[in-house]
């Protein structure tokens, strides 16, 4: 197996996104990832929703590269059958809310005893103790607590919003990737095996803090006045569209008004550098102003006499589009799979690039429900007659 992390075997009980997606991504880069399912209460991604040949969007996007096993974990024999999986695994990973991994044996105190090196991953929405600990929650409810759906405001229309994608269980999914390498690492330096808890809450708020919180960073009397990123953030109107520039700089300001056909603001004395720019009412006036210069051009023609002056910019693309984008197209982003049910599907290649370990996204399709359960059991050492008897038990299913 490529990767460079070939050699490591994770055994994933999480379900949704968080924990699946941080397996996937593992997965990519060459871990062995066995998934376990529930027997008739599978993970809810698996729900028909854009769904062919048994296989949905959603389950596919976050669980490539694994292998499914059933197992029936509210019996002591399904109980056992995940020990041996874990007896030998490098990593543990679920997303229950706490305690309900204890209370199906698959608790950290009870596989560190039967595995003293494991790194144990537990993601949850609020951590393992608190007031919200036993709470259900969603992304959604996390973005509202963590600042996200706070700044989510156009200036145009002033009314809070989500982010219209699950950032909060993606960035617990990139921290908790991130955090189960970091503890491999570790334990190949010495340190052992190790319980790594990743509540959802504390992921989303780290990811936004960089730039959401920049003016609740400093702290006292004399706070420091400035910009925050938040209020800089808009679409700008074209004659046929929108775009979306950013300039940070003075020579990049000095660039975008030469590309919106006005030099002579260079040297107004109110736009001329950022402590200029910055006063409440320089603002003001350079944003109607820039505003009424942008929508007399036409999209493509002022993307074209903005890349000429050094501005950032970029076109505002639809879903649709996005397939198109000469840099897309050019990076291979977008890969196309064939799956043996569900036919040809489209996926985001991993986005890091390992020169001497390369990932292969295609190593492996998303799995049908249960595929693998009678090839990871027999590689465990079950026989036919043990796979009778647990059929007949309803360990796992028939």
């Amino acid at each position: 197996m490529s990767g460079p992390l070939a050699g490591i075997k994770i055994v994933d009980a999480s379900a949704i996104v968080s924990g699946p997606l941080a397996a996937m991504m593992l997965a990519d880069q060459g871990a062995d990832v066995i998934k376990i399912e529930a027997p008739g209460a599978s993970d809810v991604m698996r729900a028909p929703n854009f769904a062919r040949g048994g296989l949905t969007a959603f389950f596919a996007n976050v669980n490539r590269n694994k292998r499914s096993i059933i197992l029936d974990l509210n019996q002591a024999e399904g109980r056992d059958v995940a020990h041996r999986l874990i007896r030998d695994a490098d990593v543990f990973l679920q997303n229950w809310r706490p305690g309900a991994a204890a209370r199906v044996g698959l608790g950290e105190p009870e596989l560190r005893a039967i595995n003293p090196d494991l790194v144990y991953c537990s993601i949850s929405g609020y951590g393992p103790t608190g007031p919200y600990a036993q709470r259900r929650v969603y992304d959604p409810i996390i973005q509202g607590l963590s600042g996200h759906t706070a700044v989510q405001m156009n200036p145009e229309v002033p009314i809070r919003d989500l982010v219209r994608n699950i950032v909060s269980d993606k960035s617990s999914s990139y921290t908790a990737a991130q955090a189960i390498t970091a503890a491999l690492f570790a334990r190949e330096r010495g340190a052992g095996g190790q319980h790594v808890e990743v509540p959802m809450l504390d992921s989303s708020l780290a990811f936004f803090w960089a730039d959401g919180m920049l003016a609740h960073t400093f702290t006292g009397d004399d706070l420091p006045g400035g910009i925050a990123l938040y209020d800089m953030y808009r679409l700008w109107e074209t004659a046929d569209g929108h775009l979306m520039y950013f300039a940070a700089s003075d020579s990049e300001f000095q660039g975008l008004f030469r590309a919106v056909g006005h030099p002579e603001w260079v040297d107004d004395s109110r736009f001329k550098d950022l402590e200029a720019r910055r006063q409440p009412e320089n603002a003001v006036a350079l944003g109607g102003l820039l505003m009424t210069a942008i929508q007399s051009f036409k999209t493509d023609e002022l993307l074209g006499r903005m890349v000429a002056e050094d501005v950032p910019v970029g076109p505002v693309l639809t879903l649709d589009e996005i397939f198109d984008d000469p840099q897309i197209q050019h990076n291979e982003v977008v890969l196309e799979f064939d799956h043996p049910t569900a036919g040809t599907f489209r996926q985001a290649r991993p986005a890091a690039r390992f020169d001497k370990t390369p990932q292969e996204p295609r190593r492996r399709m998303p799995p049908l429900y249960g595929e693998h359960t009678i090839e990871i059991l027999k590689e465990l050492g079950y026989g036919d007659e043990d796979l009778a008897r647990m059929r007949g038990d309803g360990v796992i299913p028939e």
